[in-house]
């Protein structure tokens, strides 16, 4: 497990983010985390920065969600590639999200196993 992941963690909830964002850090291979808090800030990042291997997506949120945001990083052509694993109390949205291009799904609230599990099998 050599590659070093920089996250963009999505989330309105900013003790949501920060919890995560401290999970994040314990895992050896994560190098940053890129906080946002909805998905327009996002998007905002993954335009200004390449080095973003890996978004972690809350579903429901203000100005644009994350299944909106889905959309809009799978079709673009410069950023369609990053993993997405989204993240959410919604069980009903799993298979939107999927269908959309999510590569993984957890459910909230989010163990730091679960987590270190989901991001090995998707990225490293």
């Amino acid at each position: 497990m050599s590659k070093e992941l920089v996250v963009l963690a999505v989330d309105d909830d900013m003790i949501n983010l920060k919890l995560l964002k401290s999970m994040l850090m314990k895992n050896p291979n994560v190098k940053e985390v890129v906080e946002a808090k909805n998905g327009a800030d996002a998007i905002g990042h993954l335009k200004a920065r390449s080095d973003i291997n890996l978004i972690l997506l809350d579903i429901i949120m203000p100005v644009m969600n994350g299944l909106e945001m889905l959309k809009v990083v799978r079709s673009d052509e410069n950023i369609e590639q990053v993993p997405i694993i989204v993240l959410t109390t919604d069980e009903t949205k799993k298979t939107e999200a999927l269908e959309l291009g999510a590569n993984g799904f957890l459910m909230k609230p989010i163990r730091n196993n679960d987590l270190t599990e989901k991001i090995n099998s998707i990225v490293i």
